[in-house]
């Protein structure tokens, strides 16, 4: 994700890459050639000569030219090198989860209180087209109540590093992965009222599953499914199915753009064109810190809320 962003950073305007920090000294001098993501981005080699490159974030904290700190570290480090930024003034970008737990993110939410700076998760699903159309159709309300949605979202386990297979540390593939998921429901229906779960989990085997049924008084269910499918080749996919009296609306990644399947037999893409939501997602956080400006499209309390949520998930299903 740290070349992901570093792409992305180097794409939009009014932004300048001002340092690097690794504690692996091949990718500090730019080698990425062994870093993969989900969807097939990294292995390549980057540029880094004109940067400053830092081995330990105290160091890169410490420098005075560095507005703005973007963390794509383990996710066990996000809390405490957030609010380590947040301390020293920076204003900080943090990957997803926010942290582990509740009392991490709340943490999190008064160091930025504190400090003045702007704090926001990288919820990138708030910025993917095929989910901004879902949710401007449900703010909408042109769809009627909503009986049933499913969003589901798989992949093979990753092999990053042994910290994803330690739950203290990563929280589990379930957390890691569907926080996407939990906070694009937070986001379409708000907070449910009752979470139940089943699934299974071997961390070491590479398989961590779950079901989730989120219950809403206003909602027939509202389903989250997905895991980790053991290590390997197994391919990456996300999806929703979202059910209203006034039609369906349906994406996959495997092929299937959002399209909107109306009550009346007609249907009709309602994404629009494909864009880079990487970039998106960190050009509406530059704005936000040049303008002292609260990111109100991706609050820090809904991704606190998700990370709550998506621990009442696991400890649900038991």
């Amino acid at each position: 994700m740290g070349s992901t962003h570093i792409r992305a950073w180097r794409k939009t305007p009014g932004a300048e890459l001002a340092a690097v920090m690794d504690q692996d000294a091949k990718r500090l001098s730019g080698d990425l050639s062994g870093v993969m993501g989900n969807l097939g981005s990294g292995g390549e080699r980057m540029d880094f000569s004109a940067v400053r490159r830092y081995a330990t974030p105290e160091e890169l904290l410490g420098d005075p030219e560095v507005e703005a700190v973007d963390i794509c570290l383990p996710t066990y480090l996000h809390a405490p090198v957030a609010v380590a930024a947040l301390g020293a003034g920076k204003h900080v970008l943090v990957e997803k989860p926010m942290a582990l737990n509740g009392g991490e993110a709340d943490r999190m939410l008064e160091a930025a209180e504190q400090s003045g700076c702007v704090l926001m998760t990288a919820q990138v699903l708030r910025f993917h087209p095929a989910y901004e159309a879902l949710f401007s159709l449900l703010d909408s309300g042109e769809l009627g109540p909503v009986r049933y949605a499913l969003f589901r979202r798989r992949c093979a386990a990753p092999t990053w590093g042994p910290w994803e297979f330690d739950a203290a540390q990563s929280g589990g593939g379930v957390f890691d992965l569907l926080i996407h998921d939990v906070d694009a429901c937070l986001r379409a229906f708000g907070p449910p009222a009752a979470v139940h779960a089943s699934g299974f989990e071997n961390l070491r085997g590479g398989v961590d599953t779950i079901t989730a049924r989120l219950a809403y008084d206003n909602i027939g269910e509202v389903v989250i499914t997905g895991g980790w499918h053991h290590i390997g080749d197994y391919p990456f996919s996300m999806e929703y199915t979202v059910v209203c009296d006034g039609g369906t609306v349906e994406f996959s990644s495997a092929g299937r753009p959002a399209t909107l399947y109306r009550s009346d037999g007609s249907h009709a893409r309602v994404e629009g064109p494909e864009t880079d939501w990487y970039q998106a997602e960190i050009a509406y956080f530059l704005d936000c810190c040049l303008h002292n400006r609260q990111p109100v499209r991706c609050r820090p309390a809904d991704s606190a809320a998700a990370v709550k949520l998506a621990r009442a998930m696991l400890a649900a299903r038991g």
